[in-house]
């Protein structure tokens, strides 16, 4: 087949012209490759758009050098990449390559001609395809067939995929949950393949785990593909917790989904304690932004909850924030609400905006309050007064509960 979609149109820069002029003239062959053909065969404008040839880095790095075009980055060369800028735009091309060994984490590999053997050492079909700059669709394991069927395999043999790279156990996941429309419909062999080399993904770094794990779950079918990595036993490689509350998760994946929520928002329904969090921290590495929010739902998803149905149902949540004064309080108690399914508050929240308490210390110290133990106290009396006013209360007002 032969692509001709304004998506693939829209490609076409003045720097992917330029670049595509020198390959042609230099007589070497270039095609898009990987998940940029998926997304354009999908109907999306791809982010990102990695290109495949058939000539070697030095021929390359000859090629831009005599054309005067810039290169940067070389700590791709030894793999085969090699990213040139024209028109103020980057373009990443990599000479075909075949695994000569692997270690279930890298791999050596050699430069190749050979536009299969390239598709062969990558992990899905769906990935596994080229594109050519004239539109001519390069499919080498049926990958545009699995695509419209919605079906995410291995290239060849499963098993031989995930020993060359354990983290595809992941990848397989994280695709599911893309393109698959039925939340249950795994072939039955490759789900026996990720079984027997779970453990592989212990020798995996928790950075390259947790780039995985949380573009997981916040896809299509989360609930179902973190319930299907516990039964595989999986957890306890990736930074879960053994026995975590998959039944508590796949609840607030309910609540949630709708919602955006945030990785951790889905992920911390799984611990029981904030010794879970840190022990998944040290695994995975996560920030400290992610990290702060898990702790942050474990210790108030029972304790911070709506007083009762009415005008006050949002209190507890808003006088928690105006208490609490960190910039990025507010954005934890909506992930709280997503995590609760309390939809009605978390859409009245995310309309609030905190109010200013217009009372300051050197208001005190005009009126006479000199001592700073007593202005701490006086401000925190009269904060109390001003949120049960429901924040109404003007400077006027609250300065008439001053006793001097």
């Amino acid at each position: 087949m032969q692509l001709k979609t304004s998506e693939f149109q829209s490609l076409f820069t003045d720097g992917l012209h330029e670049l595509a002029g020198l390959f042609e003239k230099h007589q070497c062959e270039l095609r898009i490759a990987g998940g940029a053909v998926r997304d354009l065969l999908s109907g999306k404008r791809p982010a990102d758009v990695d290109f495949a040839t058939t000539a070697t880095p030095v021929e390359m790095k000859r090629m831009f050098q005599t054309a005067g075009i810039r290169m940067i980055n070389n700590k791709g060369e030894k793999h085969g990449t090699i990213t040139a800028r024209l028109h103020n735009e980057n373009f990443e091309v990599t000479t075909l390559r075949v695994d000569v060994q692997t270690d279930g984490r890298h791999a050596e590999v050699e430069f190749t001609t050979d536009w299969q053997k390239d598709a062969e050492r990558r992990d899905l079909t769906i990935n596994s395809m080229f594109l050519g700059l004239d539109g001519t669709l390069y499919d080498y394991f049926n990958g545009y067939e699995d695509l419209q069927n919605r079906k995410v395999r291995f290239v060849g043999s499963a098993e031989q995929r995930i020993q060359e790279d354990y983290l595809r156990i992941l990848r397989y996941f994280r695709f599911y949950g893309r393109v698959a429309l039925e939340p249950d419909n795994h072939d039955p062999d490759t789900l026996a393949a990720i079984r027997e080399n779970g453990r592989g993904l212990a020798a995996i770094s928790g950075e390259r785990i947790w780039v995985e794990l949380k573009k997981i779950v916040v896809a299509s079918h989360a609930s179902h593909l973190l319930e299907l990595m516990y039964a595989m036993e999986l957890a306890q490689y990736i930074g879960l917790p053994p026995d975590g509350d998959v039944e508590e998760m796949k609840r607030v994946w309910q609540n949630a989904k709708a919602h955006s929520p945030k990785p951790m928002t889905i992920l911390a329904a799984l611990f029981h304690s904030s010794e879970e969090v840190d022990k998944m921290d040290l695994r995975l590495k996560v920030s400290r932004e992610e990290k702060t929010l898990a702790l942050f739902l474990v210790k108030y998803r029972r304790e911070l909850r709506k007083s009762e149905d009415g005008p006050d149902s949002l209190k507890p949540f808003t006088d928690f924030i105006i208490d609490n004064r960190d910039l990025d309080t507010q954005v934890k108690v909506c992930e709280l609400l997503k995590y609760q399914g309390e939809e009605k508050l978390l859409a009245e929240l995310c309309k609030w905006s905190i109010p200013c308490f217009p009372i300051s210390g050197h208001d005190l110290r005009r009126m006479g309050v000199t001592s700073g133990k007593e202005i701490g106290t006086t401000l925190q009396k009269l904060r109390d007064i001003w949120k049960k006013s429901r924040y109404q209360m003007d400077k006027e007002e609250l300065l008439t509960y001053v006793k001097l």
